[in-house]
């Protein structure tokens, strides 16, 4: 169950994100209310998660593929620019990730 809820957090975060993106500012009110329910249902999703989890790998994988999902919800929604160094810290972000779930243990 902890890793469905870790799952959703995922999504929550990435949506208010995006959200971030297209409120310009706070200043329009749709996405700025995506912002506050998205990381409000992020966190709340995570803290429970983190009741069986252990909080070093799941912060990794929720903040990694968080990463990873802006990155290519940026790139499709708002057509952002891919540049090499781009490519190459998301492949770094991704690597980081894998090492610390492997070598962390997620379940207490």
């Amino acid at each position: 169950m902890g890793y469905l809820l870790v799952a959703a957090a995922i999504v929550a975060e990435v949506a208010a994100t995006l959200g971030l993106r297209a409120s310009h500012g706070l200043t329009r009110l749709a996405p700025s209310a995506l912002v506050v329910v998205g990381y409000g249902t992020a966190f709340v999703l995570l803290a429970q998660a983190l009741k069986s989890l252990n909080v070093g790998p799941v912060y990794a994988i929720w903040s990694g593929v968080g990463t990873v999902g802006a990155f290519l919800g940026g790139l499709l929604l708002f057509d952002e620019e891919v540049r090499l160094a781009t490519v190459v810290g998301v492949a770094l972000v991704v690597i980081g990730v894998a090492v610390m779930y492997l070598g962390g243990g997620l379940e207490h």
